[in-house]
């Protein structure tokens, strides 16, 4: 719609030109009026051709598409910056969050998101079994795909706190659970897509820029959409980094946290922070969609067992880093368990 509202105005501006002409022709006389009426002949001319051929000359150059050998990122955070409208990606991980190309990517991201852009990214959860298939492919590479996404997720996650709140609406993040089959760095209305090669990583393997009216484009257009409005395979950035636990004693509530979790062998461990474990509590809290628990269940806290502390600890690493203090990591056991287990003794 704005390109062909765009083809209007112009040549409604060059019929507007060529009627100045014409009538600027017929009052005058002479060599004057002779030369007038040719160019005003050849801007209508001009203009009926322009509504005929822009829609055919456009048309074509979505149809083109362009090859690239691998991805450029510099190239892409250049868009970034420029983009006004729409950014997308769509990825296992992202090589834009590494070390050398960070800050370029989040200060891109930044001012697109200040010019108005709607930035959209969606990447593979790290505990779903195909970011351990991925990684298994990229064995000989040494990737570590789960490690990968998890540390981009820390850097998302660090980058969407210190933005203001009308910017942080717009920056959103979402984790999904499926086969990853296409790669996609979207900028307003161009794209980069690709496909994942087994034992490559897709960032060395041709890109092919098309435009997102395109039938390459409205097909991966489809794809992102899909993944990011599914309920069960898609969770957001906020829902898989913390999970709102409200701490009960004695049947009163005390406090409502937003706490760190892991789930390590079906069981969901929380950072319950300044917490005393020896306190007898209890907590109502809100699991992710995907354990089919959406409603708020009662849970009593308890301390992990010996044998399983350090596993749990080493979860909590992996997925947020090194603490800045010490953890109180206390399990979540479902309140009728231990009252199923108190009434068979």
């Amino acid at each position: 719609m704005p390109r062909q509202r765009r083809a209007f105005v112009i040549a409604g501006c060059l019929l507007g030109v060529a009627t100045v002409i014409l009538l600027t022709a017929w009052r005058t006389t002479g060599f004057l009026s002779d030369l007038l009426l040719n160019v005003g002949s050849s801007v209508v001319l001009a203009a009926i051709s322009y509504l005929i051929f822009d829609p055919l000359f456009e048309e074509a150059r979505r149809a083109r598409v362009q090859e690239h050998l691998s991805f450029d990122q510099q190239a892409f955070v250049s868009q970034l910056r420029r983009s006004r409208r729409h950014i997308r990606i769509l990825d296992t991980w992202t090589i834009l969050l590494e070390d050398r190309h960070r800050q370029a990517t989040l200060d891109a991201i930044t001012a697109a998101l200040r010019g108005g852009a709607v930035v959209q990214v969606l990447l593979l959860d790290p505990d779903c079994r195909a970011a351990h298939q991925r990684s298994e492919e990229l064995e000989q590479q040494g990737v570590n795909v789960p490690a990968q996404i998890r540390t981009n997720l820390r850097h998302l996650s660090a980058f969407h706190a210190k933005l203001p709140v009308e910017e942080r609406n717009r920056f959103q993040v979402r984790i999904y659970d499926a086969s990853p089959s296409i790669q996609l760095y979207q900028w307003d209305d161009r794209g980069l897509i690709s496909f994942f090669p087994v034992g490559k990583l897709s960032f060395n393997v041709s890109q092919l820029e098309v435009d997102m009216d395109s039938p390459w484009g409205a097909f991966v257009h489809a794809r992102f959409e899909e993944l990011w409005k599914h309920d069960q395979a898609t969770v957001p950035l906020a829902q898989y980094w913390t999970i709102t636990v409200v701490l009960r004693f004695q049947d009163a509530d005390v406090a409502e946290i937003q706490a760190p979790y892991v789930v390590a062998d079906g069981e969901h461990y929380v950072d319950c922070g300044g917490v005393r474990p020896g306190l007898p509590l209890t907590a109502r809290v809100r699991l992710s969609r995907r354990t089919h628990q959406s409603t708020p269940q009662a849970f009593t806290l308890v301390e992990p067992a010996d044998g399983d502390r350090a596993t749990v600890a080493r979860h909590f690493g992996e997925k947020y880093g090194r603490a800045d203090g010490d953890r109180t990591i206390l399990r979540l056991v479902p309140a009728r368990l231990l009252r199923q287990s108190g009434s068979t003794r």
